[in-house]
């Protein structure tokens, strides 16, 4: 087993590894790595506004205050009151205001970071992880992780502490099932693309100039937090996944399979739980 691993790893991710370790040497002993290196600090400081806002923006309940003094400021007491109303409205339906909640994290996660890229350090988006040609390099990788993934989702799938989780959506009948979940699922999806291209690039790729491979480890701790308030056997495979999603980045340059990877697990776990409840 030792033996395989060790083979694995070199096939698929030791010499892109060793290629990443020796460009951020190469940057740190060159001259622009001698002066102050100003794209670190924004990419990491850009992340941890981005994970602010989205903390206190993606219920629609903790907008209320500030969005009735902008519409009182510019529109007068009606417009505030309006506004209040369409906010409190999409608070107490439950598919609005989770798909309020995606996107505020597609929001966050996706649209700023971009811009930051775009017009702040002028860089080539695919540079951080939306390349789309090689990306099934390494998908082998990709499937070892599913075949190891499909039978924890179902085990943990049965745990009361996963029932009371997921889906995010609370269904009471089939009928709502065949109605909403799909359109709850394409909104969870397009939040999980822009969550791995917010850790596995923006930051990884971000930083990696700096930190080579270590930069999987920056992006991996906030990553984790993010996790906390979910049930715990989440919360610490959230470790495992950060690191192992993190390195295929690396090595593929690439976040897709990672998100498809991701979906389909968040995916499952939804359908397994369902499922166990007799709803699908």
């Amino acid at each position: 087993m030792r033996a395989f691993l060790l083979r694995l790893w070199e096939t698929w991710l030791g010499e892109p590894f060793r290629k990443i370790e020796a460009d951020s040497l190469a940057y740190r002993l060159s001259d622009d790595g001698r002066r102050i290196d100003w794209k670190t600090p924004i990419v990491l400081l850009t992340a941890a506004a981005c994970l602010t806002l989205q903390q206190y923006t993606a219920n629609t309940g903790q907008l209320i205050s500030t969005a009735r003094f902008v519409a009182n400021t510019f529109g007068g007491p009606t417009a505030a009151n309006e506004v209040e109303a369409t906010l409190r409205r999409w608070g107490n339906d439950q598919l609005a205001s989770r798909v309020w909640w995606a996107g505020v994290s597609v929001f966050t996660y996706a649209v700023i970071p971009l811009l930051i890229l775009k017009f702040g350090f002028r860089a080539r988006i695919s540079d951080y992880g939306l390349k789309v040609r090689g990306v099934f390099n390494a998908w082998p990788l990709y499937v070892l992780f599913v075949v190891v993934m499909v039978p924890i989702v179902w085990v943990c799938s049965a745990e009361e502490r996963f029932q009371q989780t997921y889906p995010f959506m609370r269904f009471g009948s089939p009928e709502e099932v065949r109605a909403q979940l799909w359109k709850w699922e394409l909104a969870y999806a397009a939040q999980f693309v822009g969550l791995e291209f917010f850790f596995r690039g923006f930051i990884v790729h971000g930083t990696k100039h700096r930190f080579g491979v270590y930069a999987v480890f920056v992006s991996m701790v906030p990553y984790v937090q993010i996790h906390f308030g979910k049930p715990m056997p989440e919360a610490v495979a959230s470790i495992i996944a950060g690191v192992v999603l993190g390195f295929m980045s690396l090595a593929t340059r690439s976040v897709w399979l990672g998100a498809a990877l991701h979906i389909g697990v968040a995916w499952g776990m939804d359908c397994a739980c369902l499922a166990r409840r007799g709803l699908l």
